[in-house]
């Protein structure tokens, strides 16, 4: 990487880094908003809120990584091309492949960035701020380890896998335990959804009940079962599929396909994270078009609004097709793709057309 690469990264990724700043601070208010009804619960406070708002910052910056990359790169590029740097460039010899080159060189770092807090640090981040705002909202239901959410109410212990949506959970495992801490019963139910007045309504619920020496088994289509443990309580338990990391959300694929399961919804939040992160190199794509022709006298504002109403598209449209793979049982590869590999077209068109 000579001089010339390294000055048009450094703009690129000033840019970017610029773009999200602002978009981090604006995320992180709107975050703080939604917590204000929350706030009082319990031994939940402002600065619980606080801490919240921060932990769940890296998973949105990696959410909003594509939109803050387009915007920094089309501001960096139009700044190099309002300043003629970009024609003065051109006139010592750098092709327009080579400055594509020199941009997707500046991208890379930031798609690395992106997998390794979309792996490793926000879904981490994310779990351990939801724990701390159930521990603070509900202090007399505990919960620990892993495989959904394990929570204790009373001589009452359940296990829920995840949620399906807003107050329906997958299977949930139901442990009944005496005074002395032995296991009086053993339940399992295919769906639970949760009721009124702290009550949960299993589906297909079979029991197996321990009286001395002998097991009395039973089943039924809908179970009542009384907990403290609100639906509110395990909807910050219980993470979604796009909370989860590649991994895990592999895992949970293989799992549920040899079970024979579902597993649509967590096929396509695994297709939409590496989309997601491949549109960072398309967002840089994008910009490069900006540096030629006409479009390379256009000011900052056009140039901001113009990324930001494509980057509301484009996560609008991605919001668009997960109903689409989910209420329409079509290809979750392909629907989640469908965003990523538009904005790809778009930035061809425009690269090809750019003289």
């Amino acid at each position: 990487m000579n001089r010339l690469d390294r000055y048009v990264a450094r703009t690129l990724l000033g840019g970017i880094a610029l773009v999200m700043a602002v978009l981090l601070a604006l995320g992180g208010l709107f975050l703080f908003m939604d917590e204000q009804s929350n706030i009082g619960m319990g031994r939940y406070r402002v600065v619980d809120a606080l801490l919240h708002v921060a932990m769940n910052l890296p998973g949105f910056a990696v959410e909003a990584l594509p939109i803050g990359t387009l915007v920094g790169a089309m501001l960096a590029i139009g700044t190099l091309a309002r300043g003629n740097e970009i024609t003065v460039m051109r006139a010592a010899g750098m092709s327009k492949l080579r400055l594509l080159s020199s941009v997707l060189g500046a991208g890379l770092p930031v798609l690395v960035l992106a997998l390794l807090a979309g792996e490793y640090l926000a879904p981490r981040l994310e779990q351990m701020a939801d724990e701390r705002k159930a521990f603070a909202r509900y202090d007399n239901v505990s919960f620990a380890g892993q495989g959904g959410a394990w929570l204790r109410d009373g001589n009452t212990i359940v296990n829920v896998e995840q949620r399906s949506s807003a107050e329906q959970y997958g299977g949930m495992l139901v442990f009944e335990l005496t005074d002395e801490n032995r296991i009086a019963a053993v339940g399992r139910a295919e769906r639970a959804t949760a009721g009124a007045d702290q009550s949960w309504q299993l589906a297909d619920y079979r029991e197996s009940r321990f009286d001395g020496d002998r097991v009395l088994t039973r089943r039924e289509s809908q179970h009542t079962l009384q907990s403290a443990a609100s639906a509110g309580f395990l909807q910050l338990a219980v993470a979604e599929p796009a909370q989860l990391a590649l991994q895990q959300l592999r895992r949970t694929i293989a799992y549920r396909r040899a079970n024979d399961l579902d597993a649509s919804r967590y096929e396509f939040a695994f297709w939409a994270r590496v989309a997601r992160t491949c549109a960072i190199l398309v967002a840089v794509l994008f910009a490069v078009p900006f540096a030629y022709g006409s479009l390379r006298s256009s000011g900052a504002g056009a140039r901001i609004t113009l990324g930001m109403s494509i980057g509301v598209v484009y996560f609008f449209l991605q919001r668009m097709v997960e109903s689409g793979a989910l209420v329409f049982n079509l290809s979750p590869l392909l629907l989640a793709w469908t965003p990523t590999l538009l904005l790809m077209v778009a930035a061809a068109i425009m690269l090809v057309r750019a003289r």
